[in-house]
């Protein structure tokens, strides 16, 4: 079954490994066995048109992941809230990783991930086979002046 959303033009359904930074920094220095990592591999929805990664509260409270914040959100069909930001989500899709800030959707039971996500992991969008491809296997590129 389709995620629900994934259907639309330039949003598609993929799965994700999301872990605490934190414990993946432990681990990397040898404070935590890599077992002890707090990780999920969620299902999620790429959103081209989005632009934060946004996770599911249980997902949150599951890895441990700091809540620091507020943001307001505008969501596709004009509705506005506020909702809580956490820190330190290391994020892992096509073998690319980063840590970003995600917002907290309380009844959400997949990931959104948005343009920022995607950007900073230099995936790009290919609608027409509903996947992420890599701009350049080998290395993520990265335009500076």
């Amino acid at each position: 079954m389709p995620l629900k959303g994934a259907n639309q033009v330039g949003r598609f359904a993929i799965q994700l490994s999301v872990a605490n930074n934190d414990d993946v920094t432990d681990a990397r220095r040898g404070l935590l066995a890599p077992t002890q990592v707090r990780r999920a591999t969620i299902e999620g929805v790429v959103d081209s048109g989005a632009t934060r990664l946004v996770l599911p509260q249980s997902t949150v409270k599951r890895l441990g992941l700091p809540v620091t914040g507020r943001v307001k959100v505008r969501y596709a069909d004009r509705r506005a809230a506020t909702r809580h930001t956490a820190e330190g989500a290391y994020v892992e899709i096509l073998g690319r990783h980063g840590t970003f800030t995600a917002v907290v959707e309380p009844r959400r039971r997949t990931a959104l991930v948005g343009a920022i996500v995607l950007e900073d992991l230099d995936l790009l969008v290919d609608c027409t086979h509903q996947r992420l491809v890599p701009r350049d296997p080998r290395f993520v590129v990265s335009e500076i002046e």
